[in-house]
């Protein structure tokens, strides 16, 4: 907490003109905590610095906690000027925990590297990780698989988490982040599980892009794809050259090849209703298109108002990723139940990270690996990499 006694180290200092970090090299990457944060606790080994933007400095020893006071900030009791402050430590490594709404949710930890920004919206707390881009890349690595796979594995997910946060760094531009620290973009635990395996394969990648005619792709991936991977249009409605879909041979020791899962009929229509569907009585639900890799397109409801018709994605979300594993299913059985059998995992649209892994153990470089999985793409350094803005 704040000390303010003689002799304490906390500081306040009229700092107009120190380099506050608002404006961002292009080596840094903004990843959002948490849009929703009731509380942010801080710690580190060192002093903690805090800069707002009027210039205002707080030096504090070990920690903080951090609330929303009306539109404007408190660290622990004092309310600071403004509505946003930046955290740096004077050590390497901030242990970060956040207290999400509504309360009854789990604290989410965090250990990361470079420094946070925390402002209020709408009475709540983004918390966001302004780190390096090859620290961010290690944290993505170690987070998306598992950091004792092969080595050409972990250089190929390496390449294809720096190459996804360019992306979404030209497309998130004058936003507050560029990319979630989730699933909704890539799964990012900071220095958790980086052992030295990975840290090798993001120093022997360093820089490495993967693009198309000269800019970073979207270089979306998920775990299995269970056959054939997943037109991007089908998925996104994105035309994109390199995400038309290639065979998948290779990823039949995945977990996720074949599941099923037994969801409660009035389970699937209180979500449904819960995410503002006007549904009546249900009856039944059909897939009701298919897609050339064999997904489900669409699925059509039918209830007692009429009939709805949802993508399979929507689907998928509507219930719950870890249920609906993928939108490659059927449905088994309807009663009091809906059974679904269905394989892989994931959106199935660029690399499959389990297929990546057998071809990784099958003798396969890395190059190779994305060269397959997203057709017609180029390596090259960073330095050579058209960095502009998107549109499509």
């Amino acid at each position: 907490m704040f000390l303010s006694s003689p002799g304490s180290i906390l500081l306040l200092i009229i700092s107009v003109g120190l380099g506050v970090p608002w404006v961002h090299a292009s080596d840094h990457v903004r990843v959002a905590l948490s849009e929703r944060a009731g509380h942010v606790m801080v710690a580190s080994a060192g002093d903690l610095r805090l800069d707002m933007p009027s210039g205002d400095r707080m030096e504090v020893a070990s920690g903080v906690t951090i609330i929303p006071n009306g539109h404007e900030l408190q660290v622990d009791d004092e309310r600071v000027r403004g509505n946003r402050l930046a955290i740096q430590a004077t050590h390497e490594g901030l242990q970060v925990t956040l207290q999400a709404e509504p309360p009854d949710v789990t604290n989410q930890r965090w250990t990361v590297y470079g420094g946070l920004e925390i402002m209020v919206r709408d009475g709540h707390l983004l918390v966001v990780n302004v780190v390096d881009l090859e620290d961010y890349v290690a944290g993505v690595v170690s987070s998306e698989v598992n950091p004792e796979w092969h080595k050409e594995l972990l250089r190929t997910q390496a390449v294809a988490a720096r190459t996804y946060v360019l992306h979404k760094k030209l497309e998130h531009a004058g936003q507050p982040f560029d990319v979630y620290a989730s699933i909704q973009d890539q799964v990012y635990k900071g220095r958790q599980n980086v052992n030295r395996a990975v840290l090798d394969a993001v120093r022997r990648t360093r820089g490495q892009v993967l693009t198309y005619e000269g800019r970073p792709i979207f270089a979306v991936y998920s775990s299995t794809t269970a056959g054939p991977t997943e037109d991007a249009m089908n998925v996104w409605s994105k035309d994109l050259p390199y995400l038309k879909g290639v065979d998948c041979p290779f990823d039949q020791e995945s977990p996720w090849y074949e599941w099923q899962v037994t969801i409660p009929f009035d389970t699937v229509e209180a979500r449904l209703r819960d995410e503002g569907y006007p549904i009546g009585w249900l009856a039944t639900l059909t897939p009701y298109r298919m897609t050339a890799a064999g997904r489900v397109r669409d699925v059509r409801l039918l209830h007692s108002r009429g009939a709805l018709i949802v993508t399979g994605q929507e689907f998928r979300r509507i219930l719950g990723y870890a249920k609906v594993r993928s939108t490659r299913f059927s449905i088994e059985r309807i009663d009091r139940h809906v059974v679904l059998t269905g394989k892989g995992a994931g959106h199935g649209v660029g690399l499959c990270q389990w297929g990546a892994k057998e071809m990784a153990e099958l003798g396969y470089p890395y190059q190779s690996i994305l060269r397959y999985y997203y057709p017609g793409t180029e390596i090259l350094p960073r330095d050579q990499v058209v960095m502009e803005p998107l549109s499509f």
